[in-house]
């Protein structure tokens, strides 16, 4: 009896229906799954911008829909109002937003490459340092003090952008990353060819570990895009030039609020009081437009960032 022959495995054989787990079926019951629930997701987004073209009468009586009996340009045209005040919020916005997340990428990269590194003699202590703040928290109080009394940043950009600089969770994420994707032997061999830490980091594990750098950096720009608080504690109201986007379209709020509150108890002429609804709805579109817009430069580092970020070497 002859020796039956062993045929190696040659994968240009098979096919990709071949190859893959599920049936045909199976994966077209997930495809329509995720695409119900992408839709879940799109619907209220493009309902918020409906309404917002939509007039506050319209929306008074039959309450929101995707097909309103009437349109009106009357919320945007009150937020237009603002002119260059709004524009200048805006722009404050763009440099918070990008001065933070530029300075916190500089701040735990390298925070996070050298605890990533079995070579570095105080890794465990400075580990322990920064695991500290995420289990107890030194309050509001003593928060203020310091920005205020100790480093008198009061009405300063940097009172908008220290406060979110340093995440000990991101530095977390950059540290298994490293310990995931940046090997030992390389490290070790780049020093045998003469090259310095610095170096070493800056050329060869910034571009290798692209992902979980620009996963982190769109966290932080949702972060600080979003940021409203720091503006509400250290900000006077005589310094509105630094006002940012999200602190004036919550004065904007507050202030249609108290007008529609008011309302009934001004007598005499006709009071205007502008549309609340649907100036709401335009507050919402201006806030998660810039966000729609520059989350697919990202969103190809998302998983990758996300998931090796989130094994431990």
């Amino acid at each position: 009896m002859k020796a039956r022959r062993k045929r190696n495995f040659n994968p240009e054989e098979y096919t990709a229906a071949q190859r893959s787990v599920f049936s045909k079926r199976t994966n077209l019951i997930f495809s329509m799954l995720f695409a119900l629930l992408a839709l879940a997701v799109f619907l209220p987004v493009l309902l918020v911008i409906i309404v917002s073209f939509t007039s506050e009468s319209s929306v008074t009586q039959n309450g929101y829909s995707f097909f309103p009996q009437s349109f009106s340009l009357e919320a945007w045209k009150y937020l237009l109002h603002s002119g260059t005040y709004l524009v200048r919020a805006i722009l404050n916005s763009f440099l918070i937003t990008a001065a933070g997340t530029v300075l916190s990428l500089m701040l735990m990269c390298p925070i996070a490459y050298a605890l990533s590194r079995k070579s570095f003699r105080y890794r465990r202590g400075i580990l322990i340092f920064l695991m500290i703040p995420m289990i107890f928290s030194g309050g509001l109080v003593s928060t203020y003090m310091v920005y205020t009394q100790i480093l008198h940043l009061r009405n300063t950009y940097l009172a908008l952008i220290l406060p979110l600089l340093c995440s000990t969770w991101y530095i977390m994420i950059l540290r298994n990353y490293y310990q995931t994707a940046v090997p030992d032997s390389l490290i070790e061999a780049a020093m045998v060819d003469g090259g310095r830490q610095l170096q070493i980091f800056l050329r060869i594990v910034v571009p290798i570990t692209t992902p979980v750098t620009m996963t982190v950096a769109l966290f932080q720009i949702f972060a600080y895009w979003n940021s409203w608080y720091p503006a509400l504690l250290y900000l006077d109201s005589n310094h509105t030039e630094l006002y940012p986007l999200q602190y004036v379209l919550v004065n904007m709020q507050r202030s249609i609020d108290m007008l529609a509150n008011d309302a009934q108890y001004i007598s005499g002429a006709q009071a205007y009081i502008p549309p609340a609804v649907t100036v709401r709805m335009v507050l919402v579109v201006v806030v998660i437009l810039p966000i729609i817009l520059i989350f697919p430069l990202f969103q190809r580092y998302v998983k990758n960032g996300m998931t090796v970020g989130a094994v431990k070497g």
